[in-house]
């Protein structure tokens, strides 16, 4: 009996290994987090089952094309284009691997092969799938679905689609972002920031726009699609979130630093920035025994980029007011226990805007307002610079305005780089790179390519920047979106759509425009990716005079926004003594709270309509939940302290201190998991909860108080 079960149970893999196969097959490729069932029905391959074995759920997609594939003659030549699924193709293999399993597909009315493999380590609770494409005769892939199923639950969380270029706050291209099912408890999407995932009619769609010609026996590897799993639906972002801290080109980590743009704009200097620097590491870190901030930071003004300039050898030359290698600015960095880094504007924008049309007479890739991203010319310049500054010794970037700012974008449309696919059928050639007219939606898919090429070649710099340096930290500023999948390449990305300098009269209207971002991003938007690796540009100080309190409320609130990535913009010179004290103290705050920040997320209502809102973060041993009343008049406010707070199950009790003054009236000494905590917050106040299990975790800045 136990022979006959054996026989029956190897038979179908054993059919797998024949050349073609006539009949149907399947088998599935299962851990203990998930299950994807693969089968050959009719000579075509088919997912016939998936099922999350966290939730315990099975489902059956109701359709669905396995993957889909646009080809064309070219993007040029309108009416070419054909749409071909896993149905227009016959399997001539189908096996299991060391890794997962392999399909090698045939369509002979097409010219094309596909090798669709599947990957699913024991451990992880994603399932990778890759396509690898080979034409026998030259074939344009204008757009690429490496995962498509029909599932009655899929969604779209995300549904802004803005890819503008004029036109102030409003450049949410849509790009990058996750899609998840409702009640299975499944997130899925495509390894690359550029990408579009989409459900349309119930079905969902992984992939982007490719739109390059594939020559006759050249081989096409695409991105992964991934497919993954949460316990619960409820908490699908949770899960997604988890897999992207998993996959993060380095660990999250708390990264300090002054930067030196609010203290000089682009007048700075050497001498200047050394006494600033002397300065912050002086009264903070030598007074005050903050940790050493891990890098000092030279912002727009150390390049030299006039209009008469000389990059035919070298772009983002050092001009006259710094030494040509930084030898200075690095001896200061030795003396203080930290490092060096620089702002740096790949699209040449801001303070390095006047050399573009040099570069543009060089043709270099010049646009209307910046360098194109596309072009191998200045590129190729830009990557050699970008690495050897990394092995020169900077080990932080920020790369403000790659495909342009907050306002203006560029789009290199009319062939001005090689490499990124024409529509001249549009009628862009006779249109700036900036036109508002391109804000139109009809537009998209010819941006969408410049943007896929331009990431593509963003991405090899940032890779190779990783291998001349693995501890390198890269920031992408204006003219980058939200994708979590950047993060696989760079450790944080700017707020898109809101000023470089918290707006208002007091600190709290500088809280509310800053919050109201994050509301709009996360809870309006349902922007998919982690605050933690957030640039928000705070926080500031530039005057001195606002009391103890006020700048210790402003400052504690914006730390508790969780994000690793903190900034110092002051006006050093200008500070007291008490400022650097309450600076202090929030800075050992953010060391203590850091290994909390990788759950963090916000509460609460919209501070734009002077709703109650705040911040919570947790792990197992300790969290934080950060309250603001911006409003006139009190407010209760209640909390518990559940999953959806983003407590974890299990863990605790914990006690509660704060480092606010008064923030603990009328509360327990400690709280557990499901507790209710009712609080009472005055107009304009601002209240910090600090829960650790046992005592002696936290520092001499956080008291019971």
């Amino acid at each position: 009996m136990k022979i006959k079960s054996l026989i029956q149970t190897l038979m179908p893999c054993l059919m797998l290994g024949q050349a073609a196969l006539a009949t149907e097959a399947s088998f599935a490729l299962r851990n203990r987090y998930l299950e994807r069932e693969l089968s050959v029905v009719d000579g075509v391959l088919t997912t016939t089952q998936i099922r999350n074995k966290l939730a315990n759920i099975a489902q059956k997609p109701i359709g669905g094309s396995e993957f889909r594939l646009r080809i064309s003659e070219g993007t040029d030549k309108t009416g070419t284009d054909v749409i071909l699924t896993a149905a227009d193709f016959k399997v001539l293999k189908l096996k299991r691997t060391s890794t997962g399993a392999v399909a090698q597909l045939e369509s002979k009315a097409h010219g094309l092969r596909v090798a669709v493999h599947y990957f699913l380590e024991p451990d992880e609770p994603v399932l990778r799938k890759q396509l690898e494409i080979t034409a026998d005769r030259p074939v344009t892939l204008e757009r690429i679905d490496i995962d498509s199923l029909a599932l009655n639950d899929v969604y779209q969380p995300y549904q802004q689609k803005a890819i503008t270029a004029r036109q102030p706050r409003n450049w949410k291209p849509g790009l990058g972002q996750p899609l998840f099912t409702s009640k299975s408890a499944w997130f899925m999407g495509t390894e690359f920031p550029a990408s579009f995932n989409y459900v349309e009619n119930g079905q969902y769609y992984c992939g982007y726009l490719y739109g390059h010609e594939l020559k006759a026996g050249e081989i096409l590897k695409t991105y992964p699609a991934v497919l993954g799993v949460g316990d619960d639906a409820a908490y699908i972002t949770e899960a997604f979130q988890d897999y992207i801290n998993n996959i993060r080109v380095r660990a999250l980590r708390l990264q300090t630093q002054y930067n030196s743009w609010f203290d000089f704009g682009r007048s700075v200097s050497g001498e200047s920035f050394a006494r600033s620097v002397e300065k912050v590491n002086n009264e903070l870190c030598v007074k005050r025994g903050v940790k050493p901030l891990k890098a000092y930071v030279i912002d727009d003004g150390w390049q030299d980029s006039k209009a008469n300039s000389d990059w035919s050898s070298q772009v983002w030359t050092v001009n006259s007011k710094f030494d040509s290698d930084f030898s200075q600015s690095f001896k200061l960095m030795q003396n203080t226990g930290s490092n060096l880094g620089l702002w740096l504007s790949p699209g040449c924008n801001f303070g390095a805007r006047k050399i573009v049309p040099t570069l543009r007479e060089m043709g270099m890739g010049g646009l209307k307002n910046y360098m194109s991203l596309a072009n191998s010319t200045y590129m190729d310049m830009l990557e050699e610079r970008m690495v050897g500054l990394t092995e020169l010794g900077v080990t932080y970037f920020k790369l403000d305005g790659l495909f342009g700012h907050l306002n203006t974008r560029d789009f290199d449309l009319n062939g001005t780089a090689r490499g990124v696919p024409a529509m001249p059928q549009l009628g862009t050639a006779e249109m700036a790179s900036d036109d508002p007219a391109l804000n139109d939606s009809k537009y998209d898919e010819a941006k969408m390519y410049y943007l896929t090429v331009g990431t593509e070649r963003l991405m090899r710099i940032f890779d190779k920047m990783a291998r001349a340096n693995p501890e390198v930290y890269i920031v992408i500023s204006n003219g980058a979106w939200l994708s979590p999948w950047w993060l696989m390449h760079v450790d944080a990305v700017w707020m898109i759509n809101a000023g470089d300098a918290a707006k208002g009269a007091d600190r709290t209207s500088e809280l509310v425009y800053r919050d109201g971002v994050y509301y709009e991003i996360w809870k309006q938007e349902n922007t998919q990716f982690p605050m933690n690796a957030l640039f928000n540009h705070e926080p500031k100080k530039k005057t001195t005079g606002e009391s103890r309190k006020t700048f210790r409320d402003y400052l504690f609130m914006n730390l508790s926004r969780g994000t690793g990535f903190i900034e110092l913009y002051l006006k050093t010179e200008k500070l007291s003594e008490a400022d650097w004290d309450v600076l202090a103290e929030g800075m050992t705050w953010a060391e203590t709270a850091f290994p909390a920040f990788r759950r963090v997320r916000m509460h609460g209502g919209d501070p734009r309509k002077n709703e109650v809102y705040g911040y919570s973060a947790w792990n197992k041993t300790q969290g934080y939940v950060s309250f603001h009343n911006p409003g006139d008049g009190a407010k209760e406010y209640r909390i518990t302290l559940n999953r959806s707070l983003g407590v974890i199950p299990g863990s605790g009790p914990f006690k509660v201190y704060s480092s606010l003054p008064g923030s603990l009236k009328g509360l327990e000494k400690t709280y557990r998991f499901g507790d209710t905590i009712s609080v009472t917050l005055q107009s304009k106040e601002i209240r910090l909860f600090d829960f650790i299990e046992r005592d002696g975790r936290f520092t001499k800045t956080t008291k019971r108080i």
